[in-house]
């Protein structure tokens, strides 16, 4: 039943679609008809207004840092199931039609409390990365990459597992973005 209740409450404060809400509130129209269509930070700051992408990253790190905590305080054993799903609500939005963002900031904020070392790895990575070619897309896969090869190395199995499936999940959604950055068409970050 714990595995249950985890999963369902962390599923549904992932699904909370900041972007959208955000936007809509900045009167700044339907983010998923903006740019990418994600309702993600990096779409919001494709409407030009930097505060509201500030808002939405700031809430998307701030609902997994959310159910990561609640998860820690109720049920401490069922914090990797509580990650997993808290990011999986955030990409698959039970009330956007599982059309939702790419998950990085909701997995920042999960990593934040399950793993701050790699969290810090993991931005580190992206900040260097979005600053050599302003990609964000670029960044995040990276980013994943790196953390995984370092959990590999120095991580025990079960958060090595858990590496892995965000790596997948991450690459499966950013698959439209790999095939623009093949092609050299991938949007860049506006400063």
């Amino acid at each position: 039943m714990n595995y249950l209740i985890v999963s369902i409450l962390s599923y549904i404060i992932g699904s909370i679609p900041f972007g959208l809400l955000v936007t809509k509130f900045f009167k700044l129209g339907d983010i998923r008809k903006i740019g990418s269509g994600n309702i993600g930070a990096t779409n919001v700051l494709r409407t030009g207004n930097k505060l509201a992408a500030a808002i939405t990253l700031f809430f998307d790190i701030f609902k997994g840092s959310l159910a990561l905590i609640l998860t820690k305080y109720f049920f401490s054993d069922l914090m990797f199931l509580s990650f997993i799903f808290v990011y999986l609500g955030h990409i698959f939005p039970i009330w956007l039609k599982f059309k939702g963002g790419k998950g990085v900031a909701t997995f920042i904020g999960g990593l934040l409390i399950i793993n701050l070392k790699i969290c810090i790895l993991f931005l580190f990575t992206w900040l260097i990365i979005a600053k050599l070619f302003k990609i964000s897309s670029l960044s995040a896969l990276i980013s994943f990459l790196i953390i995984f090869i370092y959990s590999a190395i120095f991580e025990g199995r079960d958060f090595i597992i858990l590496m892995s499936f965000f790596l997948i999940i991450n690459f499966f959604t950013h698959r439209q973005n790999i095939l623009r950055l093949v092609k050299g068409e991938e949007t860049k970050i506006k400063s």
